[in-house]
C-alpha cells in the first residue's frame, strides 16, 4: 500500500505537520506566507519541506510541479488550517486580518485541482455560526458535489486528550469511503494543568522575566512590580482580579467589570487550561498567569498545553514570536488522533472493507 501524504496549508509551525507525521503519514510540505516559522517547521519536521508561499499568489500547477503531486490521487491529503483572526470571537482589530478571511476560498481553489483523497480543515468555531460569509457554505456544497462524505462540527479538543478547553471547528473529508469519518472523543479521561505542568513534569520554579538558554525555552516573560504584587493577592489555582478589584493601589482602574472576567486570572490546577492563544505568555490577556508561582505562563509550558513534544524546538527570535507559533497551532495531539482515524479508513479501504 502507497504511503498516505500530505500538504499542509497555512502550517505556520507544524503542529496538524507533527500529528500527522506521528500517525504515520508523510507530510512531504507545509506552505506559509509567514518566513519566521521555517526554522521550526523544518526543525522539527526532517523531511517536510517548508515552501513561503502566498496561497493567494500560488498556482494549482506550480504546486503540481513543485511538489510532483498527481490529480486524484486516493492517498493525497489536503490540509487548510488558515488563520482565523478575522472569524474569531475575541473582540480585536480585524483590519490587519481581513486578508484572511477569504483563505478557505481560495484554498478550495486547491481541493478543485487535486481532487484529493482525504480534505482536513480546522478554524475557530465563528467560522461555523458565519458560514454563509466565511465561504464555509459554499467549501462544503463543493465537497458534496465531488462526491465527498464531509464530517464537520466544533469540538472541545479536552476529549480528545488536549489538557485545555479548546472548541476549534473541524472538518474531516473523504471521497473513498461510503459514510463520513471522525475521531471518537473519549469523555473517559479529560486531562487538566496537573497532569502535564508542576515539578512532577520537568517545570522548576521560575520568576518573571526568566530566560532559559536550553532548547527546552522555559523562558517568561517579565511582568510589572505592580503586576507581581496583583498576583501576590490572586488566590492559587483559580483565583481572579475580583480579589484585589477593590484595592486602591492594584485595582484597575478603567476596567468596569465587563469584558473579559478571565484576564490576569490565575489556571486551576484540577481544570483543563483555558484556550492557548497567541497571547499565552501575558498575564492581561487572559486566565494565564501560572496556578502557584507569581508570573505567567513560560514558553514550554505553553507549548506542553498544546501538547508539542518536550523535544519540539522554537528558535525563535523572540518569546513573542515563538508564543505566536505555538498559539497559532493545532494542538499534535488532536492532529495525530485525525491521522489515525484518516490511516485505519484507509487501511479498511485498501483490505476491501467498507467504512
Amino acid at each position: 500500500m502507497k504511503k498516505l501524504k500530505a500538504v499542509d496549508f497555512f502550517c505556520s509551525g507544524g503542529g496538524m505537520t507533527c500529528g500527522l507525521r506521528q500517525a504515520g503519514i508523510d507530510v512531504i510540505a507545509g506552505i506559509d506566507n509567514d518566513p519566521s516559522c521555517k526554522d521550526t517547521y523544518e526543525g522539527n519536521n526532517p523531511g517536510s519541506e517548508f515552501l513561503h508561499e502566498d496561497v493567494f499568489d500560488l498556482k494549482e500547477q506550480d504546486l503540481e510541479k513543485r511538489l510532483d503531486l498527481k490529480k486524484n490521487d486516493d492517498n493525497l491529503i489536503l490540509i487548510g488550517c488558515s488563520p482565523c483572526q478575522y472569524w474569531s470571537i475575541i473582540r480585536t482589530n480585524k483590519s490587519k486580518s481581513t486578508k484572511s478571511k477569504n483563505l478557505l476560498i481560495e484554498f478550495n481553489r486547491f481541493v478543485d485541482y487535486f481532487n484529493p483523497g482525504y480534505v482536513l480543515v480546522e478554524n475557530v468555531p465563528g467560522i461555523l455560526t458565519r458560514k454563509d460569509k466565511s465561504g464555509l457554505d459554499n467549501f462544503i456544497a463543493s465537497l458534496g458535489q465531488k462526491g465527498f462524505k464531509v464530517h464537520f462540527g466544533t469540538v472541545n479538543m479536552n476529549q480528545y486528550g488536549v489538557p485545555q478547553s479548546r472548541r476549534r471547528f473541524s472538518l474531516l473529508a473523504t471521497r473513498l469511503h461510503s459514510e463520513s469519518i471522525f475521531p471518537t472523543p473519549n469523555l473517559a479521561y479529560l486531562p487538566t494543568v496537573r497532569d502535564v505542568l508542576g515539578a512532577k513534569n520537568g517545570f522548576k520554579k521560575v520568576h518573571p522575566g526568566h530566560r532559559d538558554m536550553t532548547a527546552f525555552y522555559h523562558s517568561t516573560a517579565n511582568i510589572t512590580e505592580k503586576n507581581v504584587l496583583r498576583l501576590k493577592k490572586t488566590p492559587k489555582s483559580g483565583g481572579s482580579w475580583k480579589d484585589w478589584a477593590n484595592d486602591k493601589k492594584l485595582k484597575r482602574l478603567s476596567y468596569s467589570g465587563n469584558g473579559f472576567p478571565d484576564n490576569y486570572g490565575r489556571m486551576s490546577w484540577d481544570k483543563p487550561a483555558p484556550t492557548i492563544t497567541t497571547k499565552f505568555v501575558s498575564i492581561s490577556n487572559g486566565r494565564f498567569a501560572h496556578p502557584e508561582e507569581d508570573r505567567g505562563l513560560s514558553i514550554r509550558e505553553g507549548a506542553t498545553l498544546q501538547t508539542f513534544p518536550k523535544e519540539y524546538i522554537f528558535p525563535s527570535e523572540s518569546i513573542g514570536l515563538a508564543a505566536k507559533i505555538i498559539g497559532n497551532a493545532v494542538p499534535p495531539l488532536f492532529a495525530k488522533s485525525l491521522g489515525e482515524t484518516i490511516m485505519n479508513a484507509h487501511s479498511n479501504k485498501k483490505h476491501g472493507r467498507r467504512t
